[in-house]
């Protein structure tokens, strides 16, 4: 009987096991009650960590799709981690004029922002200086202003065998020198009354021409203004016919301004009935009108062609007014004055004639029209669309 009532040494080790089992998972039972109550983690069940996940999800898809919809700018948002400082419509504009009338144009000078619109993190505004059209840039914060900008939709060919930007200017015996501009562009007037006193210097010991960019950027197709284009061709036909009479006239018509084109031809004594002649078959030679009624022939979409010097804006890579090439080569003067445009010159010359030492204004005239002078503050580099 006693044999029967013992209980086999393997059964009683097994359920040693089981108890040992038993207790040592109820601590971790128990720890996983006790989080699951306590303040602040009552989510970490399995169930509510599944709705905690999914709601996290749900906000973010919102915060995209919401930041699609509105467009949310990137400058934007990081300048509130770099508390960087973003100017309304309305401040940027007031910045924006107080700094061009201290710095940029004559006083009495009429500067209005007609326009003003965000694009790629920066304010582009369309101005009007003294009746001229502008467009110039400012970064949102009012930290920095872009007299112009580069257009880089328009396509430009670039002749690697007269590359500009890193060739010395060659020497001759004659230079020859040619400014690209735009009638009405205020940097392209700025540097024409800069250079008319040393053409005048230097008479016929250089070949100077007048030339224009194959694009024009200071006409409104909206209003039918095509200003710029018509004064191109009449100061084009002016050199072409009576090449003599040019510097007179662009020397009344750059005090004037719009408006004085008949007066300034008849002080300059300019017959303007073979300017006239000679303006419609230009217009029709070139395709002035054709493609300023043509819009989807527009230079980046946004600029009507004048290509009566095309062959010579390729060659030089001409991209915007004023450019000046000597002797084949763009040259930089260290400013618009007479005197620094002079020296650049004269720096062509394999021997400087005496005409090099004649003593011409070192302060730059003030872009636009008017006989100003330009402020201290006045870029010397500032052009129009470049």
């Amino acid at each position: 009987m006693d044999n029967d009532n013992k209980v086999p040494e393997e059964k009683v080790a097994e359920q040693e096991v089981k108890k040992e089992a038993t207790v040592s998972s109820e601590p971790e039972k128990k720890v996983e009650e006790d989080c699951c109550v306590k303040p602040g983690k009552e989510w970490c069940t399995p169930e509510r960590k599944k709705m905690f996940l999914l709601g996290v999800a749900i906000i973010v898809v919102l915060a995209v799709m919401a930041g699609y919809k509105y467009k949310w700018n990137s400058q934007k948002f990081m300048a509130l981690f770099q508390h960087k400082k973003v100017l309304t419509v309305d401040q940027a504009k007031a910045k924006a004029l107080d700094f061009i009338d201290k710095n940029m144009v004559q006083p009495g000078t009429k500067v209005d922002i007609t326009n003003i619109t965000e694009e790629s993190g920066l304010y582009k505004m369309d101005l009007t200086v003294s009746g001229q059209k502008i467009t110039a840039y400012m970064a949102e914060d009012g930290s920095t202003f872009f007299p112009s900008g580069i257009d880089m939709n328009i396509e430009k060919t670039v002749n690697n065998s007269s590359d500009t930007q890193t060739k010395p200017i060659s020497k001759s015996d004659k230079p020859d020198v040619k400014l690209f501009v735009m009638s009405y562009c205020p940097y392209g007037t700025q540097m024409e009354k800069g250079i008319l006193p040393v053409v005048k210097a230097l008479r016929d010991k250089i070949n100077f021409t007048l030339e224009f960019v194959d694009y024009s950027m200071h006409n409104d197709h909206s209003t039918g203004d095509r200003k710029e284009l018509d004064e191109n061709m009449r100061q084009y036909c002016i050199e072409k016919n009576q090449p003599t009479k040019l510097d007179a006239y662009l020397t009344c018509f750059l005090k004037k301004g719009q408006g004085t084109e008949a007066a300034c031809m008849t002080e300059a004594g300019v017959n303007a009935a073979q300017v006239s002649s000679c303006v419609k078959q230009v217009d029709s030679q070139f395709n002035v009108t054709k493609d300023y009624n043509d819009t989807s022939s527009y230079s980046g979409g946004q600029f009507p062609k004048f290509e009566i010097n095309e062959a010579d804006n390729k060659k030089y890579n001409v991209q915007g007014s004023p450019t000046l090439i000597i002797n084949d080569t763009e040259a930089q003067p260290a400013g618009r004055d007479s005197a620094s445009l002079l020296k650049a010159i004269c720096s062509a010359f394999n021997t400087e004639p005496k005409e090099c030492q004649t003593q011409l204004s070192s302060t730059a005239p003030s872009p636009g029209f008017g006989t100003g002078t330009a402020t201290s503050g006045s870029s010397a580099d500032a052009n129009c669309g470049s």
